[in-house]
């Protein structure tokens, strides 16, 4: 599987090696006015790796390629690319550094996926598969809402639950272990809610050839509901599964909250629903004009 996935797969005797990469530029994907050249750092690693998630693998090896003004503070930015490669076990082992207008970050990442699972593609949901997903869902669009209302240090010393917001945008986690689990339990087809559940969903069903209907969609305290369908880079698990039950003792099993149910894949892929309305074209979508 080359182009097309969330990382390209290449047989190997024993397994399978997994390639993805990423890039994060200021002021596209990463703001600047509300958040650090660390969580910039931070979030360009979780990015890449979050795909190999999506697979159900594990991170192996990372090449970072960093570009900006010759102003950047490159041992913040670093520091917050650092940071994130220790908390996911996957060390950079390479990379490159140039002058640009704007910081870019480019983030490559190696994965494996053993054992006599496969990688869990994009493409191989059927209509009856029932679509879960890890987690609830809003927190990052919401912590970014705090965060240009409040700015960076005051949302950061906020309550609680304001802070787990903001958390979740500027230090989001990728769901490495729940993909590995996933895979083992059957998951037919997973990707990553990176750019919002419903245009990532769609990329799944369109890949499947399968439509969707949607029953609840779980938000996190503090989100809305537009949130949590549109908003993007919760980077939980969104899958397709046969057998949600075993996939649910799975995750117990393995000691992780139990995934969500949503609804179930469709045999006609124009159905894209939630409780009987057709749902909006929402998400994140890169514009070239």
């Amino acid at each position: 599987m080359w182009i097309g996935d969330d990382a390209a797969v290449l047989g190997e005797q024993g397994g399978s090696l997994l390639l993805t990469t990423d890039l994060t530029v200021a002021g596209v994907h990463a703001d600047l006015g509300v958040m650090g050249l660390d969580d910039l750092g931070w979030r360009a690693f979780v990015a890449a790796v979050s795909d190999i998630a999506a697979m159900g693998g594990v991170p192996c090896h990372a090449l970072v390629g960093v570009a900006g003004p010759p102003s950047t503070d490159l041992d913040l930015l670093y520091e917050g690319i650092g940071s994130a490669a220790e908390a996911h076990g996957c060390p950079v082992v390479g990379g490159d550094l140039s002058t640009a207008w704007q910081v870019v970050v480019s983030v490559t990442v190696t994965g494996r996926s053993d054992g006599p699972a496969p990688p869990v593609l994009r493409s191989g949901a059927s209509p009856g598969d029932f679509l879960l997903v890890t987690g609830a869902l809003g927190a990052s669009a919401a912590g970014l809402c705090v965060l240009r209302e409040r700015g960076l240090g005051r949302a950061r010393a906020g309550g609680d639950a304001e802070a787990a917001l903001v958390a979740a945008h500027v230090r989001p986690r990728a769901r490495l272990k729940e993909g590995v689990t996933a895979r083992r339990a059957g998951a037919t087809a997973m990707i990553d809610i990176s750019d919002g559940l419903v245009a990532d969903l769609g990329h799944l069903a369109e890949a499947s050839g399968v439509g969707f209907a949607l029953e609840d969609v779980p938000v996190t305290v503090g989100a809305r509901a537009d949130e949590a369908l549109g908003g993007g880079e919760d980077y939980e698990l969104v899958m397709a599964v046969p057998d949600p039950d075993r996939v649910v003792a799975a995750f117990a099993d393995a000691g992780f909250g139990a995934p969500i149910p949503i609804g179930v894949c469709t045999d006609d892929p124009a159905l894209r629903t939630l409780r009987g309305v057709s749902l909006p074209t929402v998400g994140f979508e890169h514009r070239w004009e």
